[in-house]
């Protein structure tokens, strides 16, 4: 029987250069997101469309460093078929589809695409009612954001009527719309007809042109949706009250985890730590959202959260205070230690009266932002330093001060 299947694309070792230093040791599509996975989001968002019981995961990572997750993940949703494709070299977001084209469009009617280092409530049953309406080759997700930043995005000119995409430009020089490609995709079977044609057509062009573009990359954007879009074959899906946001640094993997945590707070509250009541004995202050790993050791003076997760065998001393932070897997907070607006990486330790945190910068259209710390794998911070709006590489001990720094 025919129905619905989800792919992620999650690229390869050669993206997430503006994850770094956290990407490291760690691809990025696995770095914890609200205490999860960043590709789990997606793949839980897909678990609840009805009838999807297929999901395949497409990129170019090693076939080893998906193997503890891919178990993990099918134990938890263990009523879908979860796979990893693994493309020989990247070819590309349309190219790695048609490379697996036999396996996605077997048994399916159409399908999901969605971007991994996307972050959202993921509205994916209204858009199969809305893809239902139209019946064209596809429908992306649109995502209304200020002019100021629309240009960073692929540009949505469309009609508001009957939602038909009338003009697409990844990324413009110029102000264009407002409503933007939000990574989000659901396609029909033809989309592979399509994306034959778009693979002949770059052929063509780099025959007539030996000095021009030589790679045979099929990227999703500029090769397939634009010329879907030119033909009228493309329609877009606006959904009020929902949230975006692109995972492309680690400023934003905060935002993301925050976003999460809140969504988890009306969608699956059993994930998150219980805030407690003020002056509660034996058991520390948690100020909601929180998520705590049920391995994590917290004493009971420490004060956790807002935006706080906390991964596996982290150990929080007396005193400490954590803030619109993520703290990875293994990492020892030492007595009254401080961690605000940070990612602290795996098995680091922070020690007594140490302070990690952000600055407060001023951000587009005039808004105060947070220009948030790293702190990369096994970075130790002696007693009473003070760490501020730093990237800091692995297996550094840090035993002065430093703010507004890359520390090699």
């Amino acid at each position: 029987m025919s129905g619905t299947k989800g792919v992620i694309l999650i690229g390869g070792p050669s993206k997430g250069t503006r994850m770094r230093p956290l990407t490291l040791d760690t691809p990025k599509p696995l770095l914890p997101i609200a205490g999860k996975p960043m590709i789990w989001h997606p793949i839980s968002a897909l678990s609840l469309v009805p009838g999807l019981k297929e999901i395949i995961i497409i990129g170019f990572y090693e076939d080893s460093l998906m193997l503890d997750f891919l178990k993990s993940v099918k134990r938890e949703f263990s009523g879908l078929s979860i796979t990893y494709l693994r493309e020989y070299r990247s070819l590309g977001t349309a190219g790695g589809l048609y490379h697996f084209r036999d396996t996605i469009s077997a048994n399916m009617s159409n399908f999901f695409v969605i971007n991994a280092d996307i972050c959202c409530s993921f509205p994916l049953a209204d858009m199969i009612q809305a893809h239902e309406r139209h019946r064209g080759v596809g429908t992306m997700f649109g995502v209304t954001v200020p002019k100021e930043t629309a240009t960073r995005y692929g540009s949505i000119v469309h009609d508001p009527a009957t939602a038909q995409v009338l003009h697409y430009v990844e990324k413009p020089e110029s102000w264009i719309s407002s409503l933007i490609n939000g990574g989000i995709y659901l396609f029909d079977k033809t989309f592979f007809d399509e994306v034959k044609v778009a693979m002949q057509e770059k052929q063509k062009r780099v025959a007539e042109d030996p000095l021009g573009e030589q790679d045979d990359i099929l990227r999703l954007e500029q090769d397939v949706i634009v010329p879907l879009a030119a033909a009228r074959k493309m329609f877009v899906f606006e959904s009020e009250d929902q949230f975006w946001l692109q995972i492309k640094s680690a400023g934003s993997a905060v935002s993301a985890s925050a976003l999460y945590l809140k969504q988890f707070a009306k969608t699956n509250p059993s994930l998150l730590t219980a805030p407690t009541k003020p002056q509660s004995p034996n058991e520390p202050t948690i100020i909601a959202p929180v998520y705590i790993d049920p391995s994590a050791v917290v004493d009971c003076s420490a004060k956790i959260g807002p935006n706080v997760s906390l991964g596996p065998h982290v150990h929080v001393g007396p005193g400490v205070r954590i803030k619109d932070s993520i703290v990875m897997e293994g990492v020892t907070l030492e007595r009254h230690a401080c961690v605000l607006n940070s990612i602290i990486g795996n098995y680091c330790k922070i020690g007594p009266w140490a302070r990690i945190d952000g600055a407060l910068e001023s951000g587009l259209e005039g808004k105060n932002e947070f220009s948030v710390t790293i702190l990369a794998t096994e970075v130790s911070v002696a007693r009473e330093v003070c760490i501020r709006s730093c990237i800091v590489l692995p297996n550094k001990t840090l035993g002065t001060s430093a703010n507004n720094q890359v520390l090699l």
